[in-house]
């Protein structure tokens, strides 16, 4: 072996190898299927392809995660579109970056055989709600295309309690149910459930799940290479239903039971094919609904709110 060859062979051997950017995300909740996307992003090696490595983390409380990212303690966060209009009107530093779960999740949950068979038979009847402010405004649009006023109803906290208190009889119905986790939910406790669809009533669309970062502190190339890689997740997921199950689910024993399986062939659907893409219109309308509902004082331009990373 010549000099130079030695010389060559000891550098590469003295160089490390190279590292991958580390990145945080913080989920909304307890890891579930609507985070799909992101844990097959992990197990099938796509945020490495991306020379990333992505640290996924459970919050201890649910309000957490998009304060954690404007704060800077997180790279990502995900949240819910209509609490994002909410906390920029409050002032804190977030957008949307990216979308999860591309369609509303929330419904309004009645028992299925139950005395209430249309929205109008809710007067004079009780509603369980878990998050006051935007929960309230939903209902209270739903409720008034069907001549039902929130004076009419009586509002109860039952406090994320919302399929229990509603086949307990606590309740007439409740507002904020995800329709692929309590509908199921009560399917297998023998309870047959029914939802009315908010985005069914004259309610305008959302996305029920997005990604937020702070524009201010945000690697926007570092949050490319991650929608890239979950778009993958998602093309694997839609192209694989049953394969990214059982890998989904083999990360954890919590995971492999019938709700988390029957959530998972409901959640599949809704995913975004193209996470980074932005729909301004959803942005435009859901936010002059709250200004419409008395929930912000302002109308924020779309480019306030959200970004879209392609551009």
């Amino acid at each position: 072996m010549t000099k130079s060859l030695i010389t060559a062979a000891t550098l590469m051997a003295a160089t490390p190898a190279f590292a991958a950017d580390e990145m945080t995300l913080i989920l909304d909740w307890f890891v579930n299927p609507d985070h799909g996307p992101i844990i097959i992003a992990q197990e099938n090696g796509y945020f490495a392809e991306q020379d990333l490595e992505v640290e996924v983390i459970a919050p201890a409380d649910p309000a957490d995660p998009p304060k954690m990212a404007a704060a800077g303690r997180a790279d990502l966060a995900i949240s819910y579109q209509p609490q994002l209009h909410l906390q920029v009107a409050e002032g804190l530093p977030l957008k949307r970056v990216g979308t999860l779960v591309a369609t509303p999740l929330n419904c309004l949950l009645v028992l299925e055989d139950g005395p209430i068979q249309n929205i109008s038979d809710l007067k004079g009847k009780k509603i369980g709600f878990s998050v006051a402010g935007v929960e309230e405004a939903l209902l209270g649009s739903v409720l008034g295309t069907h001549g039902v006023s929130m004076d009419d109803i009586e509002l109860v906290n039952v406090n994320w309690s919302l399929s229990p208190s509603l086949m307990s009889g606590q309740v007439d119905a409740v507002i904020g149910a995800f329709r692929n986790f309590e509908l199921n939910q009560m399917e297998i406790e023998g309870v047959g459930g029914k939802c009315f669809y908010i985005e069914e009533e004259g309610l305008p669309s959302y996305d029920e799940l997005i990604y937020v970062a702070n524009p201010e502190t945000m690697d926007t190339d570092m949050l490319r290479r991650f929608m890239a890689a979950t778009e993958k997740a998602t093309q694997y997921i839609v192209n694989h239903p049953q394969k990214s199950w059982e890998i989904f689910s083999g990360t954890s024993p919590e995971l492999q039971d019938q709700l988390n399986e029957m959530a998972w062939a409901d959640t599949l659907p809704r995913f975004a094919l193209r996470p980074e893409a932005l729909d301004e219109g959803r942005y435009q309308r859901f936010e002059a609904f709250l200004h419409d509902s008395g929930l912000i004082d302002e109308i924020k331009a779309v480019s306030d709110l959200a970004v879209d990373l392609a551009e």
